[in-house]
């Protein structure tokens, strides 16, 4: 089979919102009045960022939901992406359930492949994403970084640390109940994009992110984005992950830094003014999302950390760098 046939028979599809899809040179895109692009870039590399025993079709899953997480911190609607694939070989094997991973997820939020490109290599998933976010008297909806205050609420959304926990199992480090670990290793190759809030936060929040690389990582962007610091309750996200995994609380230590720093999480972290509970709240009842709220921001710049007691914790925790 080649590079032609795999494009034909497993990736090409018929065109719902897109001008232009698969088979030209560049695909085309018309957006609608009062709105903007909102387009992102993930790359997911073989041994760096899943393992090479995965399940394909989970594995097509988790190359698209990890993309359409960046829309939902940005609070845009999914509408389309682009697929570049390098594959060892052109394996009907692989490519079919790969496939039927990635599309389940994009019929789910509407969202269609318009092209891309395949070539031979290590495996390697590049996919490109575009959403679109209103304008509202020529100001953009969109959910930034940058947009944090002082005296706004900080929340996560879902649960964090679980995807980490499934990879410590993997390397032979953690051993946990049977039903615990296959919900954490579903977390940790099937990631939930937390679509429906993002939008539904739009007006909402002031400043959201995705949480990719570790919790505390990626709050750090928004501070330094927004200009102002943040008091985080390590032992709210510490608890949920030592009462899922079961464990005894001489462990916290290591909770914590599974849940404040261990990363692929997929989450998003974002800011809301207190006078805003209970639009939060509505949001996430509307998209079926639990949030907490687990922190505040500060005028005063720098993260600081405290325990369910509120004393003062050391900030030694170090988040995901490809090339630290």
């Amino acid at each position: 089979m080649g590079e032609f046939d795999l494009i034909e028979r497993f990736f090409k599809r018929p065109t719902r919102q897109a001008a232009l899809g698969v088979g030209d040179d560049c695909a085309l895109l018309q957006p609608a009045p009062g709105t903007q692009f909102a387009i992102s870039s993930d790359m997911l590399v073989e041994g760096r960022h899943f393992l090479s025993t995965v399940d394909p079709f989970k594995l097509g899953h988790k190359a698209l939901a990890v993309n359409l997480s960046d829309l939902a911190a940005c609070g845009a609607r999914p509408l389309a992406f682009t697929l570049a694939l390098a594959l060892p070989r052109a394996d009907a094997a692989w490519a079919a359930p790969f496939a039927q991973g990635l599309f389940a997820l994009a019929d789910a939020h509407d969202c269609e492949l318009i092209g891309g490109d395949t070539t031979q290599g290590p495996l390697n998933i590049c996919i490109t994403v575009f959403g679109e976010v209103p304008l509202v008297n020529g100001r953009s909806q969109a959910l930034l970084r940058s947009g944090a205050q002082a005296g706004d609420d900080l929340y996560i959304s879902g649960t964090v640390g679980d995807a980490r926990m499934a990879l410590e199992v993997f390397r032979g480090k953690l051993a946990l109940p049977a039903a615990v670990f296959e919900a954490a290793r579903s977390r940790m190759e099937q990631p939930t994009p937390r679509v429906a809030l993002g939008m539904a936060l739009r007006g909402i929040a002031t400043a959201a992110i995705d949480i990719s690389d570790g919790l505390l990582g990626d709050l750090g962007h928004v501070l330094k984005r927004s200009g102002v610091g943040a008091t985080v309750d390590a032992d709210i996200a510490a608890s949920r992950v030592a009462a899922r995994a079961q464990c005894s609380d001489r462990e916290q230590g290591q909770w914590r830094d599974w849940a404040l720093a261990g990363g692929d999480d997929y989450e998003l972290l974002f800011c809301a003014p207190p006078s805003q509970r209970d639009a939060v709240a509505a949001a996430a009842h509307s998209s079926q999302t639990a949030v907490t709220r687990m922190g505040r921001i500060d005028a005063e710049r720098g993260l600081r950390l405290v325990d369910a007691a509120g004393q003062s914790l050391p900030n030694t925790y170090v988040s995901f760098d490809h090339f630290a």
